[in-house]
């Protein structure tokens, strides 16, 4: 079967009793850092008679087929990346796929996961949330990915390389407002440790104040619908602008309402009242 563990994200005392046993019971580990591998080893006091075999995102691709034959000749892999859960922003996906095509069973060793230890550490909204992984590396793309977010009512949760964070966060309140709240969490589960809350200004100035360091998680609070109030008279003229560039009435109002967080009705509205003649 394909073993996939959670490993801590920091502590390594994190590690479960399952995870420990696996380790050195396992035939085949396929690792993302051989290095790390030994070094959390060495940690949990623990020996391994496994095959290491070099996974990770440069190689991925020309690993599946290696790892695939493994996997259909009734062996046991366990699939582990530096840290935290296999597949969600690390390499695994693809693997995961090529073993349930191949019919081979999945196991997962529940553990540490940056994601749910930021959500909580944050503070905001639990019941509801999303993953959006890293944000692209250029501007232009980034822009587009934080306005794709902006109206987005679940908490909202990212990593970022720590020489892009206060770039990243500029370009974040172009998107959700500087008073949008957001948490930084920074280091989770190691000896520096750090939780910044606060809003998209006080973020961005608290990570120019400073050199940024380690492994960082973003946590942003949900769009509030209640809080969005566009004027009448804005909705009009950004319908006109939709029509002059040749989209009907009926779709220039859909598009409006989405952009603005609004129903069709509020702006069909909004319509009416200009057609009218009444000031807006």
């Amino acid at each position: 079967m394909l073993i996939l563990a959670c490993l801590p994200i920091g502590d390594w005392r994190d590690a479960s009793i399952n995870l420990t046993a696996t380790i050195e019971t396992v035939p085949y580990v396929a690792a993302e850092d051989s290095r790390k591998f030994a070094r959390l080893c060495k940690d949990l006091n623990i020996s391994h008679k496994a095959k290491v075999i070099s996974f990770f995102e440069g190689n991925e691709s020309e690993r599946i087929t290696e790892l695939s034959a493994i996997l259909k000749s009734q062996k046991d892999i366990l699939l582990l990346t530096d840290a935290g859960t296999p597949g969600i922003s690390d390499p695994g996906y693809r693997l995961i796929q090529a073993a349930l095509v191949a019919g081979v069973q999945i196991k997962v060793l529940p553990g540490p996961s940056a994601v749910t230890t930021a959500l909580l550490l944050s503070g905001l909204p639990t019941d509801r949330f999303c993953f959006e992984g890293f944000p692209p590396r250029t501007k232009v793309a980034r822009d587009k990915w934080y306005e794709s977010l902006a109206k987005e009512e679940r908490t909202i949760i990212f990593f970022e390389a720590p020489h892009r964070l206060s770039e990243s966060l500029i370009d974040a309140a172009k998107a959700f407002g500087n008073d949008r709240a957001a948490v930084i969490c920074r280091e989770m589960s190691k000896q520096y440790e750090e939780v910044v809350r606060g809003s998209f200004s006080e973020l961005i100035s608290w990570s120019g104040s400073k050199d940024i360091l380690g492994e960082i998680t973003v946590v942003v609070s949900g769009f509030d619908p209640a809080s969005n109030h566009v004027a009448d008279s804005d909705l009009v003229q950004m319908v006109l602008k939709q029509e002059a560039a040749g989209e009907s009435r009926k779709e220039a109002i859909t598009q409006v309402a989405k952009q603005c967080g609004v129903s069709k009705r509020v702006v069909f509205d909004a319509m009416v009242t200009y057609k009218s003649g009444d000031k807006i």
